[in-house]
C-alpha cells in the first residue's frame, strides 16, 4: 500500500478562513520560486480558485487533494505530480480541523486530513489584530488538538506593530511555539472579491506584481530558511486514479470567461488516458469540434456573460447539432447553458441552448455548498446506471422549473438527499456538482 517518500512538505493552514493563508502560500511559493528551488504547491479542498494563483506563482501545476472526495490512492496518484520538486507547499482551507460531521474517503475534508496522511508539518497563519500573548494558547491548542498532526510553527498575521509584534512572540515562546515571521497589515496585496470567492488568476490585471509583492513581503519578514528547516514527509499512498475514463478520444471542452472551471486532476486524468482535448470558446461564438467524440461545458460564470451567451448562435446551434450523434455533458454553469433559459441578476430572462429543458435564476441568490455523493439513474457518457460519483456543488442559482428526467440520486455529505439532481435528455445531461472521483 505504501511506495517510496515524497520529497520534504509543509502545510499552510490557520484557526479559520480569512486570516492570510493564500498571501503566505502565494509569497513563499515565488520567493522560493525566485531562490531557484522547484516548488510544487497542491491545495486542500475542493476549491477551484487557488490552485491558478498557485500555478502561477510556482510555475507548477497545483491540483486539489481532498479527503472526503478522493480515495487514498487517487491522492497517491495526484501526489506524484511532486517527483523532482524540491519543497511541497500545500495550503489549507478554512481552519485546520474543519471538515464534515460524516468522514468520506479519506477523511472529514478536514486539511489536517491531508497533513496527517502526508505527514506534511503545518505552519499555523494567526490573525494577530486584537490579541498579543493570548494568541499562544490558540497555537498550543492547535499542536495538541490531534495526534498525527504536528505543528512547525506560526506565522503572525496583521501586526500592527514593533510592540506587538514582541508581545506575541513573548506569548510564543512561552508557550515553545517556534515563530517563523510576522507579517504586518498589507492590503494592497490582498485578493479583490467576487461573488463567488476570489478573482481568478485568468482574470487579475495585475497577477505578477501581486505575486511580486507578496513574495517580498514574506521574504523581508519571514525566516525562510527556517521554514524550509521545518518540512518533512512521509510516505505516499499506492497511485491508484479514481478519475473516470475518458468521455471520448477527442473531448470538446468549453474554455473562457463563462466556462472556466474544470479541476486539473480530472483533465490531466484524460490527458494521461490519451485523450485529445478540444478547446472551444462559446464567448467567441465557437462551435464544438466536429472532429470531438464528447462535450463537456465545466462550471463557471454564465450569469455574468448571458447576454453574450444568449447571442451566440452560431456556438448554440453547433452545440444543438453535435448533441444528434453524440454525448453532451455540462456541470454547473455548463448545465445552465445548456438549459432553456437563465435570469441574471436583474431579472432579465436570456435564452441558452435550450438542449434541456432547466431554467434557473440568479435573481434571489441562494447559497449551495458541499460534498455530493450522487448515484446515477441514466448512463454518464460510458459510466453505467448505479455508478457512483463524488463531488462538490457550489453556486448561487435558484432552480425554477426542471422537467427532464434526473440523472442521479444525489445525497449530502451526511447522506441526506439533495434537490438538484441534475437531469438528462437524449444524449445530453447535467450536475450542478463538479465530479471529482469515481470511488471504487
Amino acid at each position: 500500500m505504501i511506495t517510496d517518500a515524497l520529497p520534504p512538505g509543509l502545510l499552510i493552514s490557520a484557526p479559520a478562513s480569512g486570516t492570510g493563508k493564500t498571501t503566505l502560500t502565494l509569497g513563499l511559493a515565488r520567493a522560493l520560486r525566485d531562490r531557484g528551488l522547484a516548488v510544487q504547491p497542491f491545495k486542500s479542498g475542493p476549491d477551484y480558485i487557488d490552485p491558478a494563483f498557485h500555478t502561477a506563482a510556482s510555475g507548477r501545476v497545483s491540483v486539489n487533494l481532498d479527503s472526503w472526495s478522493m480515495p487514498a490512492g487517487q491522492i497517491g496518484a495526484e501526489l506524484t505530480r511532486a517527483e523532482g520538486a524540491d519543497l511541497i507547499l500545500a495550503e489549507g482551507s478554512m481552519g485546520l480541523f474543519d471538515g464534515v460531521a460524516t468522514p468520506g474517503e479519506t477523511g472529514t475534508g478536514a486539511s489536517a486530513d491531508i497533513a496527517a496522511l502526508a505527514g506534511w508539518p503545518v505552519i499555523l497563519v494567526l490573525d494577530a489584530s486584537g490579541q498579543a500573548q493570548s494568541a499562544a494558547a490558540t497555537a498550543r491548542g492547535f499542536a495538541s488538538h490531534r495526534p498525527g498532526v504536528t505543528l512547525a510553527g506560526v506565522v503572525l498575521n496583521r501586526v500592527a506593530s514593533p510592540r506587538h509584534e514582541a508581545l506575541l512572540r513573548a506569548g510564543m515562546e512561552e508557550a515553545g511555539i517556534q515563530v517563523f515571521g510576522a507579517l504586518p497589515r498589507a492590503a494592497d496585496i490582498e485578493m479583490p472579491a467576487r461573488h463567488l470567492g476570489l478573482v481568478q488568476a485568468e482574470e487579475h490585471p495585475r497577477l505578477d506584481p501581486l505575486l511580486a509583492a507578496a513574495a517580498r513581503l514574506v521574504e523581508a519578514h519571514c525566516d525562510l530558511d527556517a521554514i524550509l528547516a521545518a518540512a518533512a514527509c512521509g510516505p505516499r499512498p499506492q497511485a491508484r486514479p479514481a478519475v473516470p475514463h475518458p468521455p471520448g478520444q477527442r473531448i470538446a471542452l468549453a474554455r473562457d470567461a463563462a466556462f472556466s472551471f474544470a479541476y486539473p486532476h480530472l483533465v490531466d486524468g484524460w490527458r494521461a488516458a490519451g485523450a485529445e482535448i478540444l478547446p472551444f470558446s462559446p464567448l467567441a461564438d465557437e462551435a464544438p469540434d466536429a472532429r470531438a467524440d464528447a462535450c463537456w461545458l465545466p462550471g463557471g460564470y454564465p450569469e455574468l456573460h448571458a447576454g453574450r451567451l444568449a447571442a451566440a448562435t452560431r456556438f448554440r446551434a453547433g452545440l444543438r447539432n453535435f448533441a444528434e450523434t453524440r454525448a453532451v455533458h455540462g456541470e454547473c454553469g455548463g448545465y445552465m447553458a445548456l438549459g432553456a433559459g437563465l435570469v441574471d441578476a436583474d431579472g432579465t430572462r436570456h435564452q441558452m441552448a435550450g438542449l434541456l429543458g432547466l431554467v434557473t435564476s440568479f435573481a434571489k441568490r441562494k447559497m449551495h455548498l458541499g460534498y455530493r455523493r450522487a448515484r446515477l439513474a441514466a448512463p454518464l457518457f460510458d459510466l453505467p446506471p448505479g455508478t457512483a460519483l463524488a463531488g462538490h456543488e457550489f453556486h448561487y442559482a435558484t432552480l425554477l422549473d426542471q422537467p427532464d428526467a434526473p440523472l442521479a440520486e444525489v445525497t449530502d455529505a451526511e447522506g441526506r438527499p439533495v434537490p438538484e439532481t441534475g437531469s438528462h435528455r437524449g444524449r445530453v445531461s447535467g450536475t450542478f456538482f463538479h465530479l471529482i472521483s469515481v470511488p471504487a
